[in-house]
């Protein structure tokens, strides 16, 4: 069976006095590309104080940018960050080539990752929000997903674009309910769970810094049962969903384990918005276990951004072990191998691929949950 051809992408990112870490940014967006299943063939850059208000880069750099696109094979321009509904519609015309920005292509790796239905409706309900303000710009955009959203992508018009308009306020509102009484389901089960008075643990952290391979390890040592398992690869947002698994520890000490949908820079708000019941998980637990990349030239970065999302979601005053993960792969400044695990009060540096450190953190939950 022959394989699809990637779609081929070019990066377009300007750089602004604004103390972001503009490298590190753009290596994300590459990496976000190939997450969607993209070629990155280049990118192009621009030194700016301040985004331009109608195109975000300036005419001469844009004048690079078509120059490019006519030399070499690019399917899809990719922004670094998000771009407004003019902004967008203007530069569709100068570039007359599909665009998607930060936002819309964190969209499309959701949508397709996304396995479950209430999944799947947070995700169609985030992208229509984002498609709605910017209809009468995104012809190619669409055309390019193939009408994923359930939205029309052929031919313009102003009767057409009210049509596309209403057709996608009635999804929405569809929508609305659908989540509205999963909500109250997952509620339910939240209750029950409380009930119960077992400790509850959430697994929060940066997409890719290693959570369900923890939580695998964790199911892998004191459960034993395979079909319980969470998906684990190494890639941006590999899974969506959020699963809770109860582990037993034996004498008595268990506790259930909650894994999230993983944060990144610039998470688009509708996407946290769209998925804040099943990031209550993180919200009503007893005791949050904050994964990090310890092997991350950006780790601390990482933790500043994850952070400030639980923040957003009312759970920035729960308890926390921080877990350096994947601290086997960091030398020692003598160039030595770490002696693995290593604890320092509430921060436990393991390896969870390894399974240096699990039990260990099993203990440590139990002290820092609160039960003796």
């Amino acid at each position: 069976m022959r394989e699809e051809p990637k779609e081929r992408a070019l990066l377009l990112g300007v750089k602004l006095n604004d103390g972001e870490d503009f490298v590190r940014s753009m290596e994300e967006l590459a990496n976000l590309a190939v997450a969607c299943d993209m070629e990155v063939e280049g990118q192009i850059t621009q030194n700016m104080e301040r985004p331009h208000s109608a195109l975000y880069m300036g005419k001469g750099k844009l004048s690079e940018v078509k120059a490019y696109l006519e030399q070499h094979p690019v399917d899809v321009v990719i922004f670094d960050r998000s771009l407004s509904p003019s902004q967008l519609r203007n530069l569709e015309q100068i570039l007359d080539c599909a665009i998607l920005d930060r936002t819309s292509l964190i969209l499309e790796i959701f949508a397709e990752r996304a396995r479950t239905r209430e999944a799947r409706l947070q995700v169609e309900s985030a992208r229509l929000q984002y498609v709605l303000p910017r209809l009468t710009g995104m012809h190619k955009a669409l055309s390019r997903q193939g009408g994923g959203s359930g939205v029309s992508n052929k031919g313009a018009g102003e009767k057409k674009l009210e049509l596309d308009r209403r057709r996608i306020e009635k999804r929405m509102a569809e929508l609305r309910r659908e989540l509205d009484q999963i909500a109250k389901e997952r509620e339910t089960q939240r209750r029950r769970r409380q009930g119960s008075g077992i400790l509850r643990v959430a697994l929060v952290g940066y997409t890719n810094a290693g959570k369900s391979t923890l939580m695998n390890h964790m199911l892998d040592r004191y459960t034993r049962d395979d079909s319980r398992k969470v998906l684990e690869k190494d890639m941006l947002f590999a899974t969506l969903d959020t699963t809770v698994r109860r582990i037993h520890m034996g004498q008595g000490k268990e506790f259930l384990l909650s894994d999230t949908v993983g944060f990144i820079h610039q998470l688009p708000t509708g996407l946290v918005k769209a998925f804040r019941s099943t990031l209550e998980e993180a919200r009503e637990a007893d005791l949050l276990l904050h994964v990090l990349d310890y092997s991350d030239e950006s780790c601390r970065h990482q933790k500043e951004v994850t952070e400030e999302t639980l923040k957003e979601l009312g759970a920035g005053d729960i308890p926390v072990i921080y877990v350096y993960n994947k601290a086997d792969l960091k030398e020692t400044e003598d160039g030595e191998k770490r002696k693995l695990p290593k604890i320092q009060d509430n921060r436990i540096y393991m390896s969870a691929k390894t399974g240096e450190g699990i039990p260990e953190l099993a203990d440590m939950i139990w002290k820092y949950g609160g039960r003796k």
